[in-house]
C-alpha cells in the first residue's frame, strides 16, 4: 500500500485521537468545584470537590414549621422511638448492590431530630453500647474515675439501682414496599452510517409503608403508605464505523435522574410527620403547605420560628370560600400592624385595646408578616419588665360563621404563639385573655377598616 493511500487514514486516527484527549481533559477540567491539593512532596495531588453540607430535602420547611406548631399547641412532651424501618422491595445488582437503602430507620431518626420541639428521641435501634455498660455496672465493673458511697462504704464502681433508661411512648416501624421500574418511557434514536443522536426519558416510583404504635398497649394508633415517582433522561451521539481497516466506536452523552435515596428520604420525612400528627392530635395542614417542589438553602434548625409564615402573596382559602375575590387583596404598604394610637393610613383612633400593642392579619390569612414580626419584638422587649397586651386585629370586612371565625383564629393564635416560643417567651408565660364566645356574631371595631378578634397577655 502506497504513503499516500495510507496517509488519511493516519491523519483519521490521529484527530480522532485528540478528538477523545481534548473531550477527557476538557471534561476534568470543566468540573465544577474540583480542585486538586498536594498533601506531600512526591505525592500525587488529591482532587477535592465541594465541602460537606446539611442534608436539606424539600421537607426542611414544612418540619421546622411542624414543630413550632407542637410548641405552640402546648401539649405533653413525647418520647418517640424508631424501630427498623427495611426495604422489603427484594431489588438486588451483582453490580450495583442493593437498589434501595438500607437505612430507612436512619433517615426517620433524622426526620424527627428534624422536627424538634417538645420531641424526645429514645434509641432503640442499635442499644448495643448502652447495654453492654448496664452490664458492666451490674458486675461493678463501670466507673467514672471518682468514689462512690454504697452502704457507707467508698467504692471505685458506679452504683446503679435501675431506672435510669426512660420508657418511650410510641414507636414508628415499617418499610420501603415498592420499586416499579420503568414505569413510563420514550425516545428516539437516529442514525445515518452509524452515525446519529439518541434522547429518551424515562419514570419509576417507590413506596413506603409506615405505622406507629402505642409502646406500652402495641395498638398501631396510625398507618401511613406514600408513594413517590422518579424522572431521568439520557442523551447521546455516537459514532460507529470502519475508516479503512481501523474501527472507531466513540460514544458521547450525558444522563441524569432524581436522587432516588433523596425521594425516598422525603417520603419517610413526610411519613413520620404525618404518624406524629396523629399522636399529638394537631393537624398538619398548615405546615404540609410549606412542604416544596425545591430544596430550600437553609436547613430546619435555621428555618424555625418562621416556618409557619406561608409567602407573602399567597391567596388563602377561607377567603375564597366566601366567594369575595375583590376583598382577599389590599394596597400595597397598607399593613394592620401599629401599635394603638401611632398615626399611619391603618391608625387607630381611639382604639378600645388602649396602649396594647397590634398585631394584624390580613383577609382570610393565617400569615405572620415582617412589620409583624417586628411588632412581636417590641412585645418581647415590654414584656422582660412586665406583663405585656397583645391585641389580634384584622379586616372588618371578615365576617365567618363562628366555625370557620374559631378555625381560623386558632390558626392565627398558634402562629403568634410559636413566634413568641422562638423568641424565648416561655409556653406559660402566654396567655389568651379573651376571644370572641362562639355565639358572638358582632364585629368589635377598632379603629377604621379593623376589628379585635383576641388579645394575649405576655411574660418573661
Amino acid at each position: 500500500m502506497s504513503r499516500k493511500a495510507t496517509l488519511p487514514r493516519r491523519l483519521v486516527r490521529a484527530s480522532v485521537l485528540a478528538f477523545v484527549a481534548v473531550s477527557v481533559s476538557g471534561c476534568a477540567v470543566m468540573h465544577p468545584g474540583l480542585d486538586t491539593q498536594r498533601l506531600a512532596p512526591g505525592e500525587v495531588p488529591v482532587p477535592l470537590g465541594p465541602p460537606v453540607r446539611d442534608n436539606r430535602s424539600p421537607m426542611e420547611a414544612a418540619l421546622a414549621c411542624f414543630g413550632d406548631q407542637l410548641i405552640a399547641n402546648g401539649g405533653p412532651s413525647r418520647v418517640i422511638a424508631v424501630g427498623d424501618v427495611k426495604d422489603y422491595t427484594g431489588k438486588y445488582s451483582i453490580n450495583e448492590g442493593n437498589a434501595i437503602t438500607q437505612g430507612g430507620a436512619l433517615m426517620v431518626y433524622s426526620a424527627l431530630g428534624k422536627i424538634g420541639g417538645p420531641l424526645r428521641i429514645a434509641e432503640r435501634f442499635d442499644p448495643t453500647i448502652g447495654e453492654r455498660e448496664l452490664a458492666y455496672t451490674d458486675r461493678r465493673q463501670l466507673g467514672d474515675g471518682n468514689a462512690h458511697e454504697v452502704n457507707g462504704n467508698r467504692v471505685p464502681w458506679l452504683p446503679y439501682f435501675g431506672g435510669t433508661i426512660t420508657q418511650s411512648d410510641f414507636y414508628i416501624v415499617g418499610g420501603i414496599t415498592e420499586l416499579n421500574y420503568n414505569i413510563r418511557s420514550g425516545g428516539g434514536e437516529v442514525q445515518v452510517n452509524n452515525i446519529g443522536p439518541k434522547a429518551r426519558v424515562f419514570t419509576q416510583s417507590v413506596a413506603v409503608d409506615l405505622r406507629i404504635v402505642d409502646s406500652r398497649s402495641l395498638v398501631v394508633i396510625k398507618t401511613i403508605s406514600l408513594t413517590k415517582q422518579f424522572s431521568g433522561y439520557e442523551i447521546g451521539a455516537n459514532i460507529f464505523r470502519f475508516f479503512g481497516t481501523d474501527l472507531f466506536d466513540i460514544n458521547i452523552g450525558a444522563k441524569g435522574q432524581e436522587p432516588l435515596q433523596l425521594g425516598i428520604r422525603t417520603a419517610l420525612e413526610e411519613a413520620t410527620m404525618r404518624l406524629v400528627a396523629a399522636t399529638a392530635k394537631v393537624d398538619p395542614t398548615i405546615c404540609m403547605g410549606q412542604r416544596l417542589d425545591t430544596i430550600p438553602d437553609l436547613s430546619a434548625d435555621q428555618l424555625r420560628g418562621r416556618a409557619l409564615s406561608q409567602p407573602a402573596g399567597a391567596v388563602a382559602p377561607n377567603a375564597m370560600d366566601k366567594g369575595d375575590q375583590t376583598s382577599a387583596t389590599y394596597p400595597p404598604g397598607v399593613s394592620l400592624n401599629l401599635p394603638s394610637g401611632a398615626s399611619g393610613p391603618n391608625a387607630s383612633a381611639g382604639a378600645a385595646s388602649g396602649d396594647a400593642l397590634q398585631i394584624g392579619f390580613e383577609f382570610g390569612d393565617a400569615t405572620l408578616t415582617g412589620p409583624g414580626q417586628s411588632v412581636l419584638d417590641r412585645v418581647v422587649q415590654r414584656a422582660a419588665t412586665g406583663p405585656s397586651d397583645l391585641m389580634i386585629v384584622a379586616r372588618d370586612t371578615e365576617n365567618w360563621d363562628p366555625a370557620k371565625r374559631d378555625s381560623l383564629l386558632d390558626q392565627r393564635i398558634t402562629a403568634v404563639v410559636s413566634a413568641l416560643a422562638n423568641r424565648g417567651v416561655p409556653i406559660g408565660g402566654i396567655t389568651v385573655t379573651w376571644r370572641p364566645d362562639k355565639s358572638d356574631t358582632s364585629i368589635h371595631r377598632d379603629g377604621p377598616g379593623r376589628q379585635e378578634i383576641a388579645k394575649i397577655q405576655v411574660r418573661k
